[in-house]
């Protein structure tokens, strides 16, 4: 959604211009928060017009601590600002704004593997390191498993893909032998 996109960009490189050094670390707050913004409950409660923004930052900061996760001031600041003027939906497209603009002034770009099984240990490290040369940059992986795709893996790097699945395969092998 354009208009998302939109509103969430001021916010993401204000935050981005104040983090400094330590957007890394931001950056995991704000994704933290951005799935509690994404809650059903939480978004019908914070549209209610009968509660107050600051009761809705002072539950969204009271989840967040129950699961371990402490502020830094300037999300806090951030949320803040979004709640007084109406724009949590837009959290989510913030912070993944502000993880883009993270991951280019670090060098690094986010990469979803999609496995069959679970990768973990020394196979997912050599399969990032296989997949950071095919990319030619340093990559953040998350691995999640989709049972459906039989074997091998689909690697999502931003707009990049690479399926080297046995769904893939069977899908060319299909679309050969009816051709």
């Amino acid at each position: 959604m354009a208009e998302l996109a939109t509103i969430a960009r001021p916010y993401a490189e204000a935050l981005f211009k104040a983090a400094g050094a330590d957007g890394a670390r931001m950056k995991e707050q704000l994704s933290a928060l951005a799935t509690l913004a994404g809650d059903a409950a939480l978004r019908q409660f914070a549209d209610n017009p009968k509660v107050a923004a600051t009761q809705v930052f002072d539950l969204v900061a009271g989840v967040a601590l129950q699961k371990g996760l402490s502020l830094d001031t300037k999300v806090g600041n951030l949320l803040r600002t979004m709640l007084d003027n109406g724009r949590l939906a837009a959290l989510p497209e913030v912070a993944a704004q502000f993880a883009a603009l993270v991951n280019e002034k670090t060098g690094v770009s986010d990469a979803t593997i999609e496995s069959a099984f679970p990768i973990q240990g020394a196979q997912l490290a050599e399969v990032v390191a296989t997949l950071e040369k095919r990319f030619g940059r340093k990559l953040n992986a998350r691995v999640d498993v989709k049972p459906e795709l039989i074997g091998g893996i689909r690697v999502i790097v931003g707009d990049e893909v690479l399926d080297t699945s046995v769904k893939a395969r069977l899908e060319q092998m299909k679309i050969a032998l009816t051709a």
